[in-house]
């Protein structure tokens, strides 16, 4: 009975910590803090949803705007390595240059470093982790994560929808 009710004390309190970090009353610590940034709603470009949707096709709609995932691998941009700029789907912003991609193996664009200004941080705390939200610091549209298993010179990896992006050659 005694091991019984120590079980059950004790999988209540490990259930009460783990859920108390997405209740806000624990904050997770990052290895190497990101600037968090602006809330939706105070971007430079702004349009209405219905302005979107007729923009993006229904998957860059679903990424961009809803902070959805295209499946790994499914990107043609993920084994793209032509030099030029990979833009922002939504509103053309420069993001990343081809100089800071790499092959991360996990089946999505990968990069090490964004270019200076060009996005921005939110904590993203979906699928029962807390990670660091990308997005395009003009529109706000949802990019991907961005983690700390990159290569240097940054040691960042910030893995993107390739949907997300729009590839112009050099």
């Amino acid at each position: 009975m005694k091991r019984r009710y120590l079980l059950e004390v004790g999988t209540a309190s490990l259930g009460g910590i783990w859920l108390s970090q997405y209740l806000g009353s624990a904050q997770p610590k990052q290895q190497q803090p990101l600037p968090m940034t602006k809330t939706q709603d105070t971007f430079p470009i702004t349009k209405t949803d219905a302005e979107w949707q007729a923009q993006l096709s229904p998957e860059a709609y679903k990424v961009l705007r809803k902070h959805g995932t295209e499946r790994a691998g499914s990107s043609p941009l993920d084994k793209n390595y032509k030099a030029g700029i990979y833009e922002c789907a939504g509103c053309g912003t420069p993001m990343f240059t081809s100089e800071t991609k790499f092959d991360s193996g996990t089946g999505w664009p990968s990069f090490y470093q964004p270019i200076e200004g060009a996005v921005g941080y939110t904590t993203d705390r979906s699928f029962f982790m807390t990670r660091t939200e990308v997005h395009c610091s003009q529109c706000g549209g949802h990019l991907g994560h961005v983690f700390d298993d990159g290569p240097q010179p940054t040691g960042k990896r910030y893995c993107m929808n390739g949907v997300s992006l729009k590839f112009v050659g050099a």
